[in-house]
């Protein structure tokens, strides 16, 4: 309906392997306009995003993380990355967890946990 009304609708994109991404594809589809960040719609509206001061100490290590890599870019669950790392659960949790302290992974409802970009 906005789209009859010439307002602006934005999508942002899910995995395509995921039932519930199916919706904001089907949108882009109509012509929605695919966003991946909120920059992409300030930019899309002529604003400015505010400054913000970056994240204290050092930048994290983007490369070599076997817990990263084995999550990939689909969410998964601990027993799932378990599997694929080889690495016991209670030492998988306590390594997510540190993850999720240091913003590299987001624990979702149902017991997922995904991987957050790394400006």
């Amino acid at each position: 309906m906005a789209l009859e009304q010439g307002r602006d609708v934005f999508a942002l994109p899910g995995s395509i392997h995921s039932p519930l991404s199916k919706g904001c594809h089907w949108l882009i589809k109509q012509g929605a306009k695919l966003v991946e960040c909120a920059d992409d719609i300030l930019a899309e509206l002529g604003a400015r995003a505010p400054s913000l001061p970056g994240p204290a100490g050092p930048p994290a290590d983007r490369d070599g993380d076997p817990v990263l890599d084995a999550l990939g870019h689909s969410p998964a669950s601990l027993d799932a990355l378990a599997l694929r790392t080889g690495t016991p659960a209670s030492v998988l949790a306590a390594e997510l967890t540190r993850l999720e302290l240091a913003g590299r992974v987001e624990r979702l409802p149902g017991g997922l946990y995904r991987q957050l970009a790394v400006p």
